[in-house]
């Protein structure tokens, strides 16, 4: 594979640069590197200036708002915003309901709902996920069942991020009991404004509150908002969980909270040879994981990710957790508060709730568990 950039794509690498570091607000991209938790406001705005600028969603189909890019320029355009602390767009809307109503949705559907997804004037939640259905996410069983037209839906949703702030949730119901579970899956897209839906925050170990509880109780759901056919729901479920993890390996994102700690612990990492052999280590990891990426982005082809997709998930996770581990090490006692408030203790001190939150990584977007699983079936063989 030749990994040296063209001159085109070069100067396409800096248009993004200039960009990402010139039009994003700073104050955003200054909350962003310094790890404080982005506002409603500041991820809306945020959005939709890239959108604006057509950058929103880049792999969507042009007809959309997509650029037709090549993989490789969607890696880079993906890169240098994470490098330059812009807030990457809404995976729900970018990543995951978009494409999947672009792919699966009617007519009528993507009209409706696909330009306020890009520019997040619709904010979407996710109802995938249940007390008794995360990892076995088929054995869901928030029911829905005709009511003429209109279907009348029950049942609950748990780890719903940013649930709070959603207008809409695209939501996996059980529409068919008497069949294989995978089978009886539908994918209903619900306003939260509707009567009967009541969302629930649920506080995490680090004292946020990130996610929630998503109740319905007889909630009517027009039945113009199925995707699909009738019981297709688990087919646009791993299509839309494929995509999910091709975006859930943040490189970039990784690779400058790492040079950032090397920056802010430069003598204990100098003075300490265990601790320069572990940043080696890691940025090694980080190396071959971006060449997966790229690979990846290379072989992927048409509407299905690419297997491999399993490999950036896994691993992108794990380096995220082994960096943030890194990092509050690095940090000891700043990382309680203790030390001269100058920015570097405070940098420090918020690197306990994000390495307590990132804790949750192995398992969203499917277990690492199952990734393994996926991997062993579907790249090797076995």
């Amino acid at each position: 594979m030749q990994l040296a950039l063209s001159e085109e794509d070069r100067a396409f690498q800096q248009e993004m640069r200039t960009f990402f570091t010139t039009e994003v607000d700073e104050s955003i991209r200054r909350s962003v590197a310094e790890g404080r938790e982005l506002t409603e406001d500041q991820i809306r705005e945020s959005m939709q200036t890239l959108n604006k600028a057509g950058l929103a969603v880049p792999h969507w189909p042009e007809e959309w708002g997509g650029r037709g890019w090549s993989e490789l320029r969607r890696h880079i355009w993906h890169e240098e915003m994470q490098a330059a602390c812009v807030p990457v767009p809404l995976a729900f809307n970018a990543s995951m309901i978009g494409p999947v109503i672009a792919q699966f949705g009617s007519q009528e559907q993507k009209e409706r709902f696909l330009p306020k997804t890009a520019n997040l004037d619709i904010w979407w939640s996710q109802g995938f996920s249940e007390p008794d259905a995360g990892s076995d996410l088929a054995s869901l069983r928030t029911t829905a069942v005709r009511d003429g037209d209109d279907w009348i839906v029950n049942g609950q949703k748990t780890w719903t991020t940013l649930g709070q702030y959603g207008d809409w949730i695209f939501t996996l119901v059980r529409t068919d009991p008497e069949v294989k579970k995978q089978a009886g899956i539908s994918m209903l897209l619900i306003d939260m404004s509707s009567e009967g839906v009541e969302v629930r925050p649920i506080e995490l170990i680090d004292g946020g509150y990130e996610v929630n509880e998503v109740w319905f109780e007889d909630v009517r759901v027009p039945g113009e908002n199925l995707v699909g056919e009738v019981n297709s729901g688990w087919t646009q479920a791993k299509f839309l969980l494929g995509n999910e993890r091709v975006g859930v390996a943040p490189v970039g994102q990784t690779k400058r909270v790492l040079a950032r700690a090397k920056e802010l612990a430069r003598d204990v990492i100098d003075g300490d040879p265990a601790f320069k052999a572990r940043v080696v280590d890691l940025e090694n990891e980080l190396l071959a994981l971006e060449l997966t990426a790229l690979r990846v982005a290379a072989h992927s082809a048409g509407a299905e990710p690419h297997p491999a997709s399993s490999v950036l998930k896994l691993k992108g996770t794990e380096l995220q957790q082994a960096v943030s581990e890194l990092v509050v090490d690095l940090g000891g006692p700043a990382t309680l508060g203790s030390g001269a408030d100058d920015g570097t203790a405070d940098w420090f001190r918020r690197s306990v709730p994000i390495y307590l939150n990132l804790r949750k990584a192995s398992i969203y977007g499917g277990s690492n568990e199952v990734q393994r699983q996926i991997i062993s079936r579907t790249i090797l063989g076995l």
